[in-house]
C-alpha cells in the first residue's frame, strides 16, 4: 500500500507529473476547517489511507459536508463507521454510498479489489460477536484485503475451530473476536504463526462487566504474538490488520 507521497514522487520520476504540480499537491492546505470539523486532507499523504469519518454523534448533514470536502480534495474512497441505518438513508439522498448494516459502515467509492500479501481471517467466539466482526471485516476489505470469515468457532466447542485449521495456518493476520472470558484469542494464538489481533466484546453476563473480563483475559494471554485493541473496536482491528497485511520496505 504505497503512500500518496511516494506515488507523487514516482510520477515526477517517470515524467507523468511536473515538479511544479507535485509541489502544489504537497503544499496544499493540510486540512479544511468546516467550523464543526477540521478535515485532515493530508492523512492519505502521511498514512496511505484517507481520513475515516466516525459517524456516531454527527448529523447526516455534517457527514455529507465532510464527504464533499474529502471528495473535492481528490479522495476516491471514503469510509464512514458507526453509522445508523437511519443516517445512512439520509446520506444516500445526497451522496452515493454503499451501506453495510451489520457492520454499521458506509463506503463511498466502491469496494476495492484485494492487494494485500495474504488473507485476513476474522474469527468470532459466538454469533453475538458478529456485529463487531463485520465492522472489522468490512474495514479490512475497504482497505484492500481479502477477508476469510470464521464465525461461531468459540472454545465451548473447540472442534469447530479446529475444523478450520487450514484457514488459520495460512492466514497473514488473524482477528480473534470474543466476549465472555475471551479465551478464543489465546487458543488461536497458540495455533497460528502470524500476528493475532484480539478484540474483546461487550457480550456476556454480569461478571463479564461489558467486556472488561474479556479485555483483561486477552491482555494476559500466554500465547505469544497476541495484541489487543479496545472493547468492541472492530474498526481498529481491521485497520491494524490491513497495515500488517500491506508491508512496505523502508529504504
Amino acid at each position: 500500500m504505497n503512500s500518496q507521497a511516494k506515488q507523487i514522487l514516482k510520477a515526477v520520476a517517470d515524467g507523468s507529473m511536473s515538479v511544479d504540480d507535485a509541489l502544489l499537491k504537497l503544499k496544499t492546505e493540510p486540512f479544511e476547517d468546516l467550523g464543526f470539523a477540521k478535515v485532515d486532507l493530508h492523512r492519505n499523504l502521511r498514512q496511505g489511507v484517507t481520513e475515516v469519518i466516525y459517524g456516531e454523534g454527527k448529523t447526516p448533514a455534517q457527514i455529507c459536508s465532510v464527504i464533499r470536502s474529502l471528495k473535492a480534495d481528490g479522495q476516491e474512497r471514503i469510509l464512514i463507521t458507526r453509522l445508523s441505518s437511519e443516517k445512512a438513508e439520509e446520506i444516500k439522498k445526497e451522496e452515493n454510498i454503499e451501506y453495510y448494516p451489520e457492520a454499521r459502515i458506509a463506503l463511498c467509492g466502491g469496494m476495492p479489489g484485494p492487494d494485500g500479501t495474504g488473507n485476513i481471517v476474522v474469527a468470532t467466539g459466538g454469533t453475538s460477536d458478529i456485529p463487531v466482526a463485520e465492522e472489522a471485516a468490512v474495514t479490512a476489505q475497504a482497505l484492500g484485503n481479502k477477508v476469510v470469515r470464521l464465525y461461531d468457532v468459540g472454545v465451548s466447542g473447540l472442534h469447530r475451530l479446529l475444523s478450520h485449521a487450514k484457514e488459520i495456518m495460512s492466514a497473514s493476520v488473524i482477528i480473534a473476536i470474543a466476549g465472555m472470558e475471551g479465551a478464543l484469542a489465546s487458543v488461536i494464538g497458540g495455533l497460528a504463526d502470524c500476528p493475532v489481533i484480539a478484540v474483546p466484546t461487550s457480550v456476556g453476563y454480569g461478571a463479564a462487566f461489558e467486556g472488561i473480563t474479556a479485555l483483561l483475559s486477552m491482555l494476559n494471554s500466554c500465547a505469544s504474538g497476541v495484541s489487543v485493541v479496545n472493547i468492541d473496536n472492530g474498526f481498529g482491528a481491521g485497520y491494524l490488520a490491513s497495515m500488517i497485511n500491506h508491508p512496505e520496505a523502508k529504504k
